[in-house]
């Protein structure tokens, strides 16, 4: 029963949080207002949540990757893949060394490898986090896909990192070559996983629902479970799981574009996982407002067993990490952007710098968020001998601080930075969009045409189609008020309101098949193709439940 109400606590705290954020007249994001709230939790009731860190991996990390991999524009993917390459490989490797030595530096009392193994779990950033910050003032959309992007492979990039790290704080050893081999085995195998489970299913899903119809329930529940199972198979076969995850929800994507389904059926998908999404981030921040006083104290504790440390010195250690981790950035970004300006010019090429505000807002939108704390939280509790592990306590709390205050210093900067900023046009899109809502309708009025001249023998005579094709093709008239009709007349009205529904019905799947060709021919980006078909499958959905 405790286990109980204290999920519901929790669901109801991220319900409250967001009531909260959105009645603050100081605009706050929704994650530091969760810590918040967490935070206030801990100090009036006593729901000890103990975390532990295998579990915790599994429950929030699987859906979250999978969804930013399902969800993410490939297009922002290729288009920026260099830059999005050179921040969540390169300046992940940069940061764990750069960061790794300053902390040892910093803290002596700390192994150099738990060092690193810090560095490595702060490294990746929450894009959820940045867009929750910049709600009143929005991001550039392709500084948004820069980030979705980097935030999708850092998270992979920056926890391989820490288990060689801590692999090698329980060994005392590290080889470069066995790591590097590893890596690919890890790499590889997750990847491989990831697309042959998500691959598998939905071509099982495919032969059952040719066969005996589809279930929007069941349907649903499968691409629930796709996550977790390739994260476990990919776990048990010693790959990495979190690669399994991305690659699952990459792949998700593309299977989607193959296969059309019912429209209720993604209709009733889409709100689901929006739901999780909210109440999965949404927990994991609570959860961390609920664990800071006993992560204060721990390492308050541990600091103070050391003759010389000073549990003052806790939030000069954060202020000092933060800040050093946000300069890395900054000067991986600078150097990156030389780079790619320096190749353009080579190739004749006409890019106009963008200028130290993107470098800023750059910089401050590599926030911290749920990934590191699911991350630092499964740092190991003791070594191979049993003893504790080394300033666990300790980098459990300069995680939280520094997620905390990176959330803080992207909230007071962001607005301010990304006002006005202006980066490098995007090609218009617009265009394509109107070709595909033209190539859309005309499908659907051949659709129509060939109804007409194939009338259903239910409805009797072929007039019914002619007038209710009409109807359809010439536009949206007010419906023909039937209630006012009696007999004969009332019973055509029907009638024609039915043949109308399903020829709109026919009309609709036309559409939505020619925007699944153009989709797949990549004549249209996945973004503009998933808002068009929503804007189907809820016309279709109303249409079937009437």
């Amino acid at each position: 029963m405790e286990i109980i109400a204290t999920i519901l606590v929790l669901i109801l705290s991220v319900v409250i949080s967001g009531a909260i954020a959105r009645a603050l007249p100081v605009p706050l994001p929704l994650p530091v207002v969760q810590i918040g709230l967490g935070a206030f939790l801990a100090a009036i009731a006593d729901l000890k949540v103990e975390l532990h860190p295998d579990v915790f991996f599994l429950l929030f990390l699987p859906p979250l990757l999978f969804l930013d991999g399902w969800r993410i524009p490939k297009e922002g993917l290729l288009r920026d893949r260099e830059t999005i390459l050179a921040l969540a490989f390169g300046l992940v490797v940069f940061t764990v060394l750069g960061l790794g030595f300053f902390i040892h530096w910093m803290i002596p009392a700390m192994p150099l490898a738990v060092a690193f193994a810090l560095a490595a779990v702060i490294s990746p950033t929450d894009p959820v986090a940045v867009s929750g910050i910049a709600a009143r003032v929005p991001v550039p959309k392709r500084l948004m896909h820069v980030l979705e992007g980097e935030s999708l492979l850092n998270d992979a990039s920056g926890l391989v990192c820490m288990r060689f790290a801590v692999a090698a704080a329980l060994t005392g050893a590290f080889s470069l070559v066995d790591a590097v081999g590893t890596f690919l085995w890890l790499a590889t195998g997750g990847v491989a996983i990831g697309i042959g489970v998500t691959w598998g299913v939905t071509k099982v899903q495919e032969m059952v629902a040719r066969r005996i119809g589809e279930e929007v329930g069941a349907h649903i529940l499968v691409s629930l479970l796709i996550p977790f199972g390739a994260y476990l198979l990919a776990d048990r076969l010693g790959c990495s799981a979190i690669l399994a995850a991305v690659a699952a929800g990459i792949t998700m994507s593309y299977a989607d574009q193959s296969r059309a389904g019912l429209a209720s059926t993604r209709v009733n998908r889409t709100a689901v996982w929006d739901t999780l999404q909210f109440a999965a981030n949404g927990t994991i921040f609570v959860l961390l407002g609920e664990q800071i006083p006993d992560i204060i104290g721990d390492a308050s504790e541990a600091v103070s067993e050391a003759d010389h440390f000073d549990p003052a010195l806790l939030a000069i250690y954060v202020l000092a990490i933060t800040g050093m981790l946000a300069l890395l950035r900054f000067v991986w970004a600078w150097v990156t952007l030389r780079f790619i300006l320096f190749r353009a010019s080579r190739q004749s090429q006409r890019v106009r710098s963008p200028g130290w505000r993107l470098l800023a807002a750059t910089t401050l939108a590599g926030a911290r968020g749920a990934v590191t704390l699911a991350g630092v939280l499964t740092l190991p509790l003791a070594m191979a001998d049993g003893s504790p592990f080394p300033a666990r306590e300790l980098a459990v709390f300069l995680a939280a601080g520094v997620i905390v205050v990176s959330l803080l210093a992207a909230s007071i900067g962001l607005p301010f930075v990304l006002k006005g900023l202006q980066l490098p046009p995007e090609p218009s899109l617009q265009e394509k969009e109107d070709r595909a809502r033209v190539a859309a309708a005309e499908a659907a009025i051949k659709a129509v045409t060939r109804a007409q001249r194939a009338p259903d023998a239910r409805y009797g005579d072929g007039e019914l189609y002619t007038e209710a094709g009409a109807r359809v093709i010439e536009t949206y008239r007010q419906r023909i008020d039937g209630g006012a009709k009696t007999g004969d007349e009332a019973k055509r009205a029907r009638a024609v309101e039915r043949v109308e529904r399903e020829l709109r019905l026919s009309a609709l799947r036309a559409e939505r098949d020619e925007l699944f060709r153009l989709r797949r021919m990549h004549e249209i980006s996945e973004e503009q193709a998933r808002d068009l078909i929503r804007e189907i499958d809820l016309l279709e959905t109303h249409l079937t439940a009437s």
